[in-house]
């Protein structure tokens, strides 16, 4: 398969603020209509199961299809065209929410909404890889510029529902939509590093298994999984919220709070990450989660909850960019996407259950057992990816 030219490094670091921008808008698009969701759900008559069914499944189909683009990635000379396209597919079906009249038509549009996010996932996060040797910073960077979005997604959605209904909200998703697809086709560029020899000749079976992955790799994805059996929907959060008594309105300002403080220490927790433990800081992010889970199933004060879901933004902060970074190093260059359609896919499954979970606990025992049991896993998985950093720290050693 024919290589393209090695690009000069402004070029590539040029990529980074144009992947940026992109996320920008397209976060924007997204925020905007996820946040009020839930309260949009109650009015066609749907409840917390239901929200567990489409969130589960949406968020599902997206580990799944992006198993498969982790193949693309790695093979295909171009990817340009696959992130473009999953880009504009998942923006053109954002504002058809404001047409649907049942929950299982929400559960079509959030399907076709996370496929495409599922196939531009690894080719963009490969791109970026090969646009920086600062892994940290660079998805950091992104991960900024992505929650920045989704801070100006939920104050859109507030503005907006001062005076429209909710349906209008997902109209003018459109517009950050549009400007996402723009950037996406102008601004970002083919990069792809020369290699010293000729890649491995790998088939779509060999891609798609769970073999030949370094150790490494297999450590942090089995503290990861762990973690993600209790990390159901966010918008159990906001659902929660609501059962103590804080307004379906202030739904996007939920969302305004944690995102802002994901948008103030996404850049900074990729760039500590670049000097120090990978595992360490993403470790602390899981106990920051058991933490604000807990707090959820208390619920002492409306003020704790505002307090609290500042603090999921710390949690997102310390873990997002820096586990993807920590994926794309555990692995040499010509698996990078298969190693993140894995991870994507296996952590994501596990999010799927633990999203029918967190729905069918809250009907059968109330809405604190299933936020105590999150809060015990996350424990458990920071006890795990420290250890696991012990373990690989050993077997280098000897």
């Amino acid at each position: 398969m024919p290589e393209l030219p090695q690009q000069p490094a402004t070029s590539s670091s040029r990529n980074i603020y144009a992947f940026g921008l992109t996320a920008l808008f397209n976060d924007t698009a997204t925020e905007m209509a996820y946040w009020v969701l839930p309260a949009f759900l109650v009015s066609i008559g749907a409840g917390p199961a239901q929200l567990g069914i489409i969130e589960g499944i949406a968020e599902s189909v997206a580990s799944f299809v992006q198993l498969f683009s982790g193949y693309l990635a790695d093979r295909l000379p171009r990817r340009k065209p696959i992130v473009v396209g999953g880009y504009f597919t998942a923006n053109a079906v954002k504002p058809l929410l404001a047409l649907v009249s049942s929950w299982w038509q929400v559960l079509a549009i959030r399907f076709a909404d996370r496929f495409s996010k599922g196939i531009r996932g690894a080719p963009r996060d490969v791109m970026v890889a090969e646009s920086s040797s600062r892994l940290g910073s660079a998805y950091g960077l992104i991960q900024t510029m992505d929650s920045a979005g989704a801070v100006l997604g939920p104050l859109a959605a507030l503005w907006l529902l001062r005076s429209h209904g909710l349906r209008t909200v997902f109209w003018a998703a459109a517009v950050p939509g549009f400007l996402c697809f723009a950037v996406a086709l102008i601004g970002i560029k083919e990069v792809r590093k020369a290699r010293s020899q000729p890649a491995p000749a790998v088939t779509l079976r060999d891609s798609l298994s769970f073999s030949a992955l370094p150790m490494p790799f297999y450590f942090v994805l089995f503290a990861v999984t762990l973690f993600s059996l209790g990390n159901s929907s966010d918008m159990f959060l906001v659902l929660r919220a609501q059962s103590i008594g804080i307004a379906p309105k202030y739904a996007p300002l939920l969302g305004l709070v944690f995102n802002l403080m994901y948008t103030l220490f996404s850049w900074p927790a990729g760039h500590l990450s670049d000097r120090l433990s990978r595992r360490g800081i993403a470790a602390g992010g899981y106990l920051v989660f058991a933490a604000v889970y807990f707090v959820f199933a208390l619920a002492p004060s409306h003020t704790a909850i505002w307090i609290a879901m500042g603090s999921y933004g710390l949690f997102y902060a310390l873990t997002n960019p820096v586990l993807k970074a920590l994926v794309v190093e555990s692995v040499s260059p010509d698996i990078r996407g298969r190693a993140l359609g894995v991870y994507a896919f296996v952590t994501s499954i596990a999010m799927l259950l633990a999203s029918f979970m967190a729905g069918e606990l809250w009907k059968r025992f109330g809405p604190r057992v299933p936020f105590y049991l999150s809060s015990g896993i996350a424990v458990s998985a920071a006890v795990m990816l420290t250890v696991s950093r012990m373990g690989e720290s050993r077997r280098h050693i000897s």
